[in-house]
């Protein structure tokens, strides 16, 4: 049963995008390179600041589950525990286009 799957199995990749950074690290440790991530920066002015902070805004995750190892580098890398390992395994798909993964998907 599904139910039965332990919390910390390896199912499949989920992303917390409010936590992610865009600090590339997934991306370069990446061993097949089926991660990409585009991003842009922002000026941010915190009340009571003296000048502005740069911070970068996460445009586009994607995942290429075809390319994907399922090795988990990219879990054990991200400095801000945006992605994370979520129990349930991925379906079948009729296209190859299908395993290509975006924030809708990886965040449910």
């Amino acid at each position: 049963m599904i139910e039965d799957i332990a919390i910390e199995s390896r199912g499949t990749i989920k992303l917390s995008a409010p936590d992610c950074t865009s600090c590339m690290l997934c991306v370069r440790e990446c061993p097949v390179w089926c991660i990409e991530i585009d991003s842009h920066t922002e000026q941010v002015t915190p009340e009571g600041a003296r000048r502005p902070r740069s911070v970068a805004v996460l445009d586009a995750f994607t995942i290429d589950w075809g390319l994907c190892m399922y090795c988990g580098i990219c879990v054990e890398v991200c400095p801000f525990d945006a992605l994370a390992w979520a129990p349930s395994p991925r379906g079948g798909v009729g296209e190859a286009e299908q395993l290509v993964a975006g924030i809708e998907d990886l965040s449910g």
